[in-house]
């Protein structure tokens, strides 16, 4: 499904409920089959969580989660774990070309048994369960916090616990504080001290629920359109708080820098347009943040000012090479772009050209962010469908907010 967007909207008066988020569903997911006395409420309706529970209830041998690269990651140490069960763990054809081998190479020094089936360092990968007694491992610092979580979800199921020592920078640090934040909630005992992390062992827990926050980084498309709204609009969203797990939160912060202004209630938060965007060149290192440059790249963009993204290493193994695809898409609308391995430059622009067709890449994300440019120009989003990876109601909420979708036959 190809989409046509555009609007004539200029000061918004709206309030969007978000579903919950998929970092923190995922997770919970993964730890309530762990133990069974979770019971989780405002679940992720993502198609990476509909995939995470499917593999997660399947029988089957071969396990495919199709796109759902966190759920590639967190699966890979559950089922290495699970006792007599033998598991292929595989995906679409870009999640084919994803690297796994960190993780495997981890799970395989604690004494797990896991081997490729076609090309090494990359799924798909035969997990065959087992109980793991080692209780120490290294793993780099600077690689996918998915890999760091993905042992830290199973470690309180290891008979002794697990430490692991990161090795290098550490980065995405938000993400791994989720992680630890969500097993202390379920009563686990951890510490993270310099490069070491330990959690210790735990049989069972005490029933209980656990609310998952909505998304933040779903929350960073309605940033992006309140910044190219008229002063005076609002968005109202649901359902956030202010002692976040969530490292894309900063959004709060960073969106200042467009004039936008957070106001947290009980359970949402209140986005208003109070002042322009300031004309500085935006420097940020997005580090702890990869998920929302695309959206904050396109808002600097949509307000003709210049920015210099870092800490975006992350991005070159995502679903699509995103610095390479923000700097073709950008540049089709008439962008000054330079991108490296790790960083994004953009120069302030004053041409937004019409009706240029975004390729979405297999990228939920991509077709997010170039979104509320229809505020500015008319624009066509190519595969728009792709949103549900992530945001089932993505394109009845941005009508709801003024932007007006047409299929393109």
């Amino acid at each position: 499904m190809d989409l046509h967007l555009s609007s004539n909207k200029q000061e918004l008066k709206e309030e969007i409920i978000i579903s919950g988020s998929k970092s923190e569903s995922n997770r919970l997911l993964i730890l309530q089959n762990l133990f069974p006395e979770v019971t989780i409420e405002n679940l992720s309706d993502s198609d990476d969580s509909v995939h995470m529970q499917h593999a997660l209830s399947t029988d089957e041998e071969t396990v495919d989660i199709g796109h759902a690269g966190t759920a590639m990651r967190f699966l890979t140490s559950y089922f290495a774990v699970k006792e007599d069960r033998e598991v292929v763990l595989t995906g679409s054809e870009r999640m084919q070309n994803r690297p796994i081998e960190i993780l495997v190479n981890a799970l395989k020094d604690l004494g797990a048994e896991i081997t490729y089936e076609d090309k090494v360092g990359y799924p798909p990968i035969r997990i065959k369960g087992r109980k793991i007694t080692t209780n120490k491992v290294q793993i780099n610092g600077n690689v996918s916090s998915q890999y760091i979580s993905s042992l830290l979800l199973i470690a309180a199921k290891l008979k002794s616990g697990l430490e692991i020592e990161l090795i290098g920078k550490i980065t995405s640090v938000p993400y791994i504080n989720m992680t630890l934040s969500l097993l202390n909630q379920l009563g686990i005992e951890t510490s993270f001290q310099e490069n070491i992390i330990k959690v210790l062992p735990k049989k069972s827990i005490e029933k209980q629920t656990v609310v998952v926050e909505s998304d933040w980084s779903s929350a960073s498309y309605f940033y992006s359109i309140i910044a190219l709204a008229k002063i005076g609009s609002e968005i109202k969203l649901s359902a956030y708080k202010n002692d976040s797990l969530q490292g894309d939160s900063c959004l709060a912060e960073i969106y200042q820098h467009f004039g936008v202004e957070t106001v947290f209630g009980e359970n949402f938060i209140n986005l208003k347009k109070v002042k322009n965007t300031q004309k500085e060149v935006l420097e940020i290192n997005l580090k702890n943040a990869p998920d929302i440059a695309q959206t904050i790249a396109v808002t600097c963009f949509a307000e003709n000012i210049a920015c210099n993204l870092t800490g975006l290493h992350t991005l070159k193994i995502k679903e699509t090479d995103r610095l390479e695809a923000l700097k073709e898409e950008l540049t089709k609308l008439g962008a000054t772009i330079s991108v490296t391995n790790e960083s994004l430059h953009l120069e302030a622009s004053s041409e937004i050209k019409e009706n240029v067709a975004i390729k979405t890449y297999n990228d939920h994300r991509m077709a997010m962010a170039f979104a509320p440019l229809a505020f500015r120009t008319s624009i066509k989003i190519l595969n728009a469908e792709v949103v549900s990876k992530s945001f089932q109601s993505f394109w009845k909420d941005m009508q709801q907010v003024g932007i007006q979708t047409q299929e393109i036959k």
